[in-house]
């Protein structure tokens, strides 16, 4: 069986689709998770399965089934066994006078072809504007004719085709057109931006999963362990990523964005094998949150697999502090701050990792991964630590009013970060009467000069004292390193 992507992208009619999958690489990966996720233990769609996948009602029978059978199998397999292919060009037809909007797209030959098709359209963003009823209609799909409901919770609409001989070039002609008419302005905008001849806003992927056990004829040739490294490096990022956008706290509103190159920022220190064993040990006992990033984020990046040497001392350095941070988010999810599916996502970047704290031996990847791991672990659990003591100041009662401390100061990040995508850099505020909090003789001498009727001269403010350094890992065709940005997390507060 193999899977057709369409990915919605805010590409022009020059868009290719290496140009969408340079625009996130975990595309295909987190298309995998969605599926993987899609049943429960027992093999039934879960709740939201349906609507995420645009499939309409319980009447809809032809798309239930498929996404049920891909997700148990993906499930199966350990999410093993996927190729991708890219089709040759694609072009969307709209004329003003038809109904219907025609997409049409050109296939490469592959054996793949002779496999029975499913073609998942996947889009960039969901729409947003109510509900879409839209018919799919070609002889390349089978029923010839299918329909799927398009809304805020829909990220994928899944059909199914008919198999055909992989060894000539295909051309599939897809009718596509809204159930009521009144809303064709509404599915011209989710194709086209709502603008007609061949501003195409989609771009085609073909993705073959193949059944481990079952037919192996058309399992990934290569064979080789470092393009198998390689994928599970790429897997082990995309799915640090779900994690954290699963278990950090979710902002209510978009805040500022901040660019990081414009912070200022010590050296860039490797992360691999020559990296001292001081500077690791620093690192893996800070407290300062840590951003993931790409320096170059495309499909093409080789994502090579980083590699740690460490001493068995810290080595079980690490895992103790691994085991530490996971029982902390346990208890978070225990507690229904942080949701269960950032259990699941946890315990798979366990297994991606393949790190053993008694194994001195295992230098290498394993290693390299329990890192990040623990990075990507003690910036959640600070998160959290931080809401705690923020809760803890507003409820503390005064009768003075807000008095100096702290408070959250949020900034989303620029798109080349992998997670999180925004920080808390947090600031200070209240007021600095008497007694002050934190406050030094120069600051009573201002309190006096001010309270004694002295306009010229300002009263003592609520400033940063202590800061946080913010820790970022970067990867780029060199390797990864990290570069640590200082003074950009407020910790201590007081009045200056």
């Amino acid at each position: 069986m193999f899977l057709l992507i369409l990915l919605w992208s805010s590409f022009g009619p020059a868009a290719t689709v290496s140009a969408a999958r340079q625009d996130d690489p975990c595309f295909v990966d987190d298309l995998v998770a969605a599926l993987h996720d899609a049943t429960g233990k027992d093999g039934e769609l879960l709740a939201g399965s349906p609507a995420s996948f645009g499939i309409c009602s319980e009447s809809d029978s032809s798309s239930r089934p498929v996404l049920s059978e891909l997700s148990v199998g993906i499930q199966r397999n350990d999410r093993r066994g996927v190729e991708v292919l890219d089709p040759a060009a694609v072009l969307v037809s709209d004329e003003d006078d038809q109904e219907s909007i025609m997409v049409t797209f050109d296939l490469p030959q592959s054996q793949l072809l002779k496999m029975k098709p499913v073609l998942i359209l996947a889009f960039k963003s969901p729409p947003t504007d109510g509900e879409l009823g839209v018919t799919f209609s070609s002889q390349s799909l089978q029923p010839n004719t299918q329909s799927a409901c398009i809304s805020g919770r829909t990220l994928y609409i899944l059909l199914t085709g008919k198999s055909s001989e992989g060894n000539v070039e295909q051309k599939w002609n897809i009718s596509v057109q809204a159930k009521s008419p009144s809303t064709r302005e509404n599915l011209k905008d989710v194709l086209i931006g709502g603008k007609s001849g061949s501003d195409v806003r989609l771009t085609p992927l073909l993705l073959f999963s193949a059944e481990t056990g079952t037919d192996t004829r058309h399992a990934n040739s290569s064979g080789s362990s470092a393009a198998s490294t390689q994928t599970t490096s790429l897997s082990f990022l995309c799915e640090l990523r779900r994690f954290l956008d699963a278990g950090l706290p979710q902002q209510s509103a978009e805040p500022p964005l901040l660019r990081l190159d414009s912070l200022q920022a010590l050296p860039p220190l490797a992360l691999d094998l020559s990296t001292s064993e001081s500077l690791l040990a620093e690192i893996i006992n800070s407290s300062a949150p840590t951003i993931f990033s790409f320096s170059s984020w495309s499909s093409s990046f080789p994502v090579r697999p980083g590699q740690l040497a460490l001493s068995p001392a810290l080595l079980g350095e690490l895992g103790q502090r691994l085991e530490a941070n996971e029982q902390q988010i346990r208890e978070l999810i225990r507690q229904g701050m942080v949701p269960q599916k950032a259990s699941e996502k946890l315990e798979r970047l366990r297994r991606l990792s393949a790190f053993q704290k008694q194994d001195s031996s295992a230098e290498g990847e394993s290693q390299y991964c329990a890192f990040l791991l623990l990075k990507a672990l003690q910036t959640v659990t600070r998160a959290y630590n931080m809401q705690r003591k923020l809760r803890a100041a507003r409820a503390d009662p005064s009768t003075r009013g807000p008095i100096c401390g702290l408070g959250s100061l949020t900034v989303s990040l620029e798109k080349l970060v992998l997670g999180p995508q925004s920080a808390d850099l947090n600031n200070c505020r209240g007021s600095c009467a008497i007694p002050l909090i934190n406050g030094n003789n120069h600051a009573v001498l201002l309190t006096y000069h001010t309270e004694q009727g002295n306009v010229n001269e300002r009263g003592p403010c609520c400033v940063p004292l202590a800061y946080d350094p913010l820790e970022v890992i970067d990867w780029n065709d060199e390797g990864s390193f990290l570069t640590s940005k200082p003074d950009m997390v407020a910790k201590e507060c007081g009045c200056r």
